[in-house]
């Protein structure tokens, strides 16, 4: 029962790959480097599986804690957050490159809860042992608006390249 959401995200990843697969060539590449960081971190976020640094573990049965008031900003833990989540916020401000920061930085926060709220769901309904955090929540959210920032400034840098180009070539 508790590899029940990991054969449901591997179910997922199976029809979206054969989605890619029947679409054009084009960017297909991209579409299966996102999916692979999405099925692992769907994996890492919603199964028993556990990484802590370098190491990969099983989570024993339990229904995991809940903290919604200590915060800890540093801890490895907050920063493997950050880290983990620098490619969502690429991939939101890619798809939508005209939204706002702010935009960004409050999808990191729906995000953030929704992953903290169906991990606290699963570990009470399939007993994968995951603990809902607030500072999970604020490192997600964080790493997101990192990630959309960091897309932004590629974006900004590459228009005003293009600009410039544009105006020696019309010189």
């Amino acid at each position: 029962m508790r590899w029940e959401p990991l054969l449901f995200i591997f179910l997922i990843t199976g029809l979206i790959a054969l989605a890619i697969l029947a679409t054009g060539p084009k960017r297909r590449c991209l579409a299966f480097l996102i999916l692979g960081y999405c099925t692992s971190l769907a994996t890492i976020l919603f199964s028993p599986i556990s990484v802590s640094g370098t190491a990969l573990y099983l989570m024993p049965l339990g229904t995991g804690q809940v903290n919604l008031t200590r915060l800890a900003f540093a801890n490895l833990g907050f920063l493997e957050n950050i880290i983990l989540t620098i490619p969502l916020g690429l991939i939101l401000k890619t798809t939508l490159p005209k939204w706002p920061l702010l935009g960004v930085a409050l999808t990191g926060l729906f995000i953030g809860s929704g992953i903290e709220i169906t991990q606290y769901f699963l570990s009470h309904d399939f007993l994968i042992n995951r603990s809902s955090d607030i500072n999970d929540v604020l490192a997600n959210a964080l790493g997101i608006l990192i990630g959309g920032i960091l897309m932004a400034s590629y974006q900004r840098i590459r228009l005003v390249h293009h600009k410039r180009t544009a105006h020696q070539l019309a010189s």
